[in-house]
């Protein structure tokens, strides 16, 4: 935020706060249309207009209060809380919007102030002869005496009138509650539940009352021009919020025993037929309507100012200019001739009942959004968020979820519309401004409060042990990560959607600081390619000097998920035997760890077309045959498999291969291999055959081939000779399980 939005004068204490927000709250509306509403929907339907409006109301005065005590306020009001929460670029689309609504309010509540001359046109015609016939005559002098006002003066004479309107306010209240009329002599509490039967819907009331509502952020405007914000705005906010909402239930229980429902439909200024002095009436409703165009007339310039000193704009002349202000006390001159031509283009229309709905839709954004940001801190719970006065999350999440729908409930194509605007001021001020800071900082704090819990619940939750909900967890290790892509390839397929992978680059060399930034340098790198490829898998670096110990301190890794890894996968290429030995060598700690083990073989072929995945099984290899068959279904399960299939091979020696077959039916029947029979190839075994020249001759075209072995093999065909002969073909993927898995 630029300096320049720091008054150098700030000398306003709470009680500016307070009279901006209720003067706006009980203003033009509650003098032109709240008769209106009680009229049409009755005293009840008024109160629940009073409840529901409050539910947003209530929730944004706290979290208002709530960040307004975590971070100094600066100029520019609602603009800086959103912006600071929500980074520049969302904040300067919802701040735009807000301003515009703030701007297009002063013309709103200028127009109402006309209204109040209706009590004199009869008057003036038969004194005078002269009908007046168009409420400019009134509208414009009145707000080029506001610009006036605002452009030489600034806030401090607009406080100053401020106090007078209010009080003119405070009297025509009283005077309000004081007046009788014939009707409330003979009134009972029965006629408390009737309405006119004016026709119009609850909703349609609610949007002409609910701006009455709005006026709660008002005094936060002038959080530039405060003393003290993080005690002005919450006193001041909640204040004139609650005893706003006192005040309308008195209203509404006033007018409803004060006349029948169908005068007050039809007059709208009938609190002057109940009031003991009826004239005070439209004094108040002049006084009302000024004081709220006074508070937006003095919050829109600094929003913009605000707006301005962010550089938003992409013209830098506009933001030096929109956000220069006065030397004397920094008040937002320019900015305030802006508002000026906005105002009177709206006063000069003479309507904006159809504009006053969309000012509602900002208003109800700007709601949502302080509400959702209340929300979130509460579990994103950043250190440096530490408001002293706390609102309640559930209260922050029913004003954001009654924002929204009250948007589409009143009127949904200028709910649509006003996102609409918004989301592409966003993109158009994204492409233009450098800052690229978002919500980020919030949702990872969210998120990783979140993570943290499913860890925790999980963990402590009853584990099922049974092997027929087995899932891959996989670790993969590997040191060759720019070398060959094929582990990270492998990891990504497994771990598209049934599976859940974490892959370490094992960097082999001493933990030192240079280690450590080249090794954090290849994670970032890691993780633009993982994420160029979509991929699901969670990524890690590892430093130590010791192959055994990268292995050990691997197999140690919790799981993503909150599920206990429980497979490990290597990778290494043919020809190539020192990590293969490591692993070979470490086949024990492995075995300790209870984790399958797959070692991929990787040869200049890669994975080819991704077409052909061949299963080799034999009788000593059932155990594995489950596992292989698995893993060949889930690859497959991913969008680069989508054209592929699966061959599975038996061999047998000639000899027992009719013995073999029935064997191997049976095992199919009965679900201990989930395959049908009809799927599987058998090859026969001659004497003296190899089954190694088989599968170089069955699989030379295969794109993967998964080949079972266990411990006895690495044991009796001393270690890594086991995995050589297999240069014929592409990627083979040696699996060893330790349990068979049983798959439904």
């Amino acid at each position: 935020m630029s300096n320049t939005l720091s008054s150098t004068k700030a000398n306003f204490g709470t009680l500016p706060v307070f009279l901006t927000a209720i003067s706006t709250i009980l203003g033009a509306v509650m003098f032109l249309r709240f008769g209106f509403a009680v009229g049409s929907v009755g005293f009840m339907g008024a109160l629940l207009i009073i409840v529901i409006g409050h539910l947003v109301t209530v929730p944004t005065a706290m979290a208002l209060a709530e960040i307004a005590t975590n971070q100094k306020v600066e100029g520019g009001g609602e603009y800086f809380i959103i912006s600071r929460s929500f980074g520049v670029n969302i904040g300067a689309a919802i701040g735009i919007a807000l301003y515009l609504s703030q701007a297009i309010s002063v013309a709103f509540y200028v127009i109402a102030f006309g209204e109040a001359f209706d009590a004199i046109k009869p008057w003036v015609l038969s004194e005078f002869g002269y009908e007046l016939y168009d409420n400019r005559l009134f509208t414009i002098p009145a707000l080029l005496l506001l610009i006036w006002l605002m452009v030489t003066k600034g806030a401090d004479l607009g406080m100053k009138a401020l106090y007078i309107v209010v009080a003119i306010l405070a009297v025509s209240l009283v005077l309000f509650f004081l007046g009788s009329t014939p009707y409330s002599e003979v009134f009972d509490s029965s006629q408390l539940f009737k309405s006119s039967g004016s026709g119009k819907g609850f909703f349609y009331v609610f949007a002409i009352i609910f701006p009455a509502f709005t006026g709660i952020t008002a005094g936060v405007g002038l959080s530039g021009d405060l003393k003290d914000p993080k005690k002005s705005i919450p006193l001041g906010t909640l204040a004139a919020t609650v005893i706003g909402m006192i005040i309308y239930v008195f209203i509404a229980y006033k007018l409803a025993v004060s006349a029948n429902p169908t005068d007050l439909v039809n007059d709208q200024l009938i609190m002057g037929q109940i009031a003991l002095w009826g004239p005070i009436i439209p004094i108040g409703l002049a006084a009302a309507t000024i004081s709220s165009a006074l508070g937006s007339f003095m919050v829109a310039p600094r929003t913009l100012q605000a707006i301005g000193g962010d550089k938003v704009f992409p013209n830098k002349f506009v933001n030096f200019w929109v956000s220069k202000g006065t030397k004397k006390n920094n008040e937002p001159r320019n900015a305030t001739i802006l508002t000026s031509g906005i105002a009177l283009i709206f006063v000069l229309m003479g309507d904006v009942n159809a504009v006053a709905e969309i000012i509602s839709m900002f208003f109800m954004v700007t709601y949502g959004s302080l509400c959702l940001i209340s929300f979130l801190q509460h579990f994103a719970a950043d250190p440096s968020y530490r408001p002293s006065f706390k609102s309640k999350w559930y209260l922050s999440l029913i004003g954001a979820v009654m924002s929204v729908s009250l948007m589409f409930k009143i009127n949904t194509p200028y709910a649509m519309a006003a996102i609409a605007l918004m989301v592409l001021l966003y993109f158009y001020i994204s492409s233009k401004n450098d800052s690229n800071k978002g919500m980020a900082s919030i949702f990872q704090g969210v998120i990783h409060q979140f993570s943290r819990t499913l860890h925790v619940f999980l963990q402590k939750a009853e584990k099922d042990k049974t092997e027929e909900d087995w899932r891959p967890a996989v670790i993969c290790l590997s040191k060759d990560s720019f070398e060959r892509y094929g582990a990270l390839e492998m990891m990504k397929w497994i771990s598209y959607r049934y599976g859940f992978g974490t892959y370490i680059h094992f960097e082999k060399d001493y933990f030192s600081k240079e280690s450590k930034e080249k090794a954090a340098q290849k994670l970032e790198k890691l993780i633009k390619i993982s994420s160029s490829s979509k991929s699901n898998v969670f990524l890690e670096t590892l430093i130590t000097p010791s192959n055994t110990a990268a292995i050990i301190q691997a197999i140690q890794q919790p799981g993503i998920s909150g599920q206990p890894n429980n497979m490990m996968l290597f990778e290494y290429k043919k020809g190539e035997t020192e990590w293969l030995s490591s692993i070979v060598d470490n086949y024990s700690v492995l075995k300790t760890a209870k984790y399958d083990l797959c070692i991929l073989a990787s040869s200049d072929k890669g994975f080819g077309y991704k077409k052909d995945i061949h299963v080799w099984i034999n009788k000593n290899d059932y155990e594995n045959a489950n596992l292989m068959i698995l893993l060949s279904y889930i690859i497959l399960g991913h969008s680069d498999w989508k054209k592929g299939q699966i061959k599975i091979f038996a061999t047998f020696a000639q000899e027992n291969l009719k013995e073999e077959e029935e064997n191997l039916i049976q095992l199919t029947s009965s679900g201990r291999l989930p395959i049908s029979a009809n799927n599987i190839r058998v090859l026969p075994l001659a004497e003296g055959e190899n089954r190694l020249d088989l599968i170089n001759q069955y699989s030379l075209d295969a794109d993967l081939t998964l080949i079972g072995f266990h411990e006895g093999m690495i044991k009796s065909e001393k270690g890594i000779e086991l995995f050589d002969g297999y240069e014929k073909i592409g990627n083979v993927l040696f699996v060893n399980t330790l349990t068979s898995k049983f798959i439904k």
